[in-house]
């Protein structure tokens, strides 16, 4: 599953790991008041979509991931940003197509969410669709 490979690529980068070990999550977003340290959370907008068609197959499916970064430092939350925005970019193929970044005044909270989008081929890209 995709959000795994973005999860196995960040944790190749050290100063993601220095920073965000054992808090890199999917889906689950963490409580404001409560985060003390950098989090990251992996979230997919949207369902697969078929792309890239030939000879009545599809060939890819067309991902959207939301990637936030959370931090009381944002020196941090800056840097952990970029090195995500890389990593997605040379390592997976996905350009980033948007994104904010905020500060929580009442909880001295930095967050930086960014989207990204990008494909990959199918794993079974031979069957057809009678194979299902």
């Amino acid at each position: 599953m995709m959000k795994w490979e973005i999860y196995e690529e960040l944790i190749k980068d050290t100063y993601i790991l220095e920073h965000a070990k054992n808090r890199i999550k999917f889906h689950k977003y963490p409580e404001v008041k409560s985060i003390n340290e950098t989090h990251i959370v992996i979230d997919p907008l949207d369902v697969p979509k078929p792309d890239d068609f030939a000879d009545n197959n599809w060939m890819t499916d067309d991902y959207l991931f939301q990637i936030d970064v959370f931090s009381k430092h944002d020196e941090v939350c800056d840097e952990i940003a970029k090195r995500i925005q890389l990593i997605m970019w040379n390592k997976l193929n996905f350009v980033q197509v948007g994104g904010v970044p905020q500060y929580d005044e009442k909880y001295d909270l930095y967050r930086d969410a960014r989207r990204y989008r990008g494909k990959a081929y199918r794993e079974f890209l031979n069957k057809n669709r009678s194979d299902y």
